[in-house]
């Protein structure tokens, strides 16, 4: 810092907030450190008895914070996001459409292990809305080294932290499966559910069958919804261990790539997921416990956005969702603001 009177200080850089007091009416900061001095600012610099300033001495070694929260914002953004001007060091990244938030944690972490920088954002693999703040950036104090930014920004240089994948237009099929819906001894409880969950989306359901556990028949049936065109294949039912039910099975011998039979979630242990492969698309055929029929929310809720997002999952981060994969069913649920399927 050094020592400069005010009338010579425009376009320098206050080091500490300029505090107003109106007796009765206000006793805020009229300017706060980092602000740089405007020639209208003077006048009210000299009103609030300031004759001299103390002001940030620039060095060709050094930063100010909004110039390095420039840095850390780079480092963050990619396409389908916009950020905010600079305010007091701070620079955040809104969301310009819809889609499902990827996060690069590994760099994340490695970026906030610095210290005197920060990034914050959502939790990944989430979806969010056009006009969601996603992160915020800056540095803690007023100045920072430019090499400490510099090898800060190395760690980005291969990609940004952050990523949003647009939702997709997806034709679904739904295969109610079961002998007691089959045999019409109940109605279909669950195929309302899902229409539901999926109405959310961009999407249409090109086809829906009821299917008695009949293993081979409900393995048709996928074929057959994704020679009809289906993108994504949802199978409800017959997934326990029981003897009769079948849809694992049925599943398995379509040819699909099982990801894995049963998660670390709850509700929804007993979630089938899998990707058959149709020449050159990709077709997600999902196993869906009883649960999505009746829990308010499960499994489907954590993986339904990256399969509309076409975001392939891994058996991995399904085995991550241990931490966080016990919902608490809360009297009033407020999914996703809530630590159900935040895993690590």
């Amino acid at each position: 810092m050094k020592l400069m009177k005010t009338v010579d200080a425009v376009g320098q850089v206050l080091c500490h907030d300029i505090t107003q007091i109106i007796p009765g009416v206000t006793k805020d900061a009229v300017f706060r450190k980092g602000h740089i001095i405007r020639p209208e600012d003077i006048p009210v610099l000299l009103s609030v008895g300031k004759e001299n300033l103390y002001i940030w001495e620039k060095d060709d070694s050094m930063l100010h914070e909004n110039e390095a929260a420039e840095i850390l914002r780079e480092m963050c953004q990619s396409d389908h996001m916009h950020p905010t001007p600079v305010k007091e060091g701070k620079i955040e990244l809104v969301a310009d459409r819809d889609g499902l938030l990827k996060v690069d944690r590994e760099k994340l972490r490695a970026v906030n292990r610095f210290g005197e920088l920060m990034i914050a954002c959502r939790h990944g693999d989430f979806p969010v809305k056009a006009g969601d703040k996603l992160a915020g950036t800056r540095i803690i104090p007023l100045v920072i080294a430019k090499e400490k930014m510099e090898r800060a920004r190395a760690i980005c240089q291969d990609g940004p932290i952050l990523r949003l994948l647009p939702f997709r237009h997806k034709r679904a099929a739904i295969l109610t499966t079961g002998s007691e819906v089959y045999h019409g001894r109940i109605q279909d409880a669950f195929t309302p559910v899902l229409e539901k969950k999926l109405a959310e989306y961009d999407t249409e359901i090109i086809y829906h069958e009821i299917f008695d556990d009949d293993h081979a028949a409900i393995t048709a049936g996928c074929l057959e919804a994704i020679r009809r065109g289906a993108d994504l294949v949802l199978c409800s039912g017959g997934m326990s261990v029981d003897p009769d039910d079948r849809t694992p099975l049925a599943i398995k011998n379509t040819g699909a790539d099982i990801v894995t039979y049963g998660a670390p979630v709850l509700p929804g242990a007993m979630f089938l997921l899998s990707y058959y492969r149709d020449g050159e698309r990709t077709v997600p055929i999902v196993g869906l416990p009883g649960c999505v029929m009746y829990a308010k929310r499960t499994i489907f809720d954590l993986v339904l956005p990256r399969l509309m997002a076409d975001d392939p999952v891994t058996a991995e981060e399904l085995a991550g969702l241990g931490e966080g994969g016990l919902c608490l069913n809360c009297p009033v649920c407020t999914f996703p603001n809530c630590g159900f399927g935040k895993g690590v």
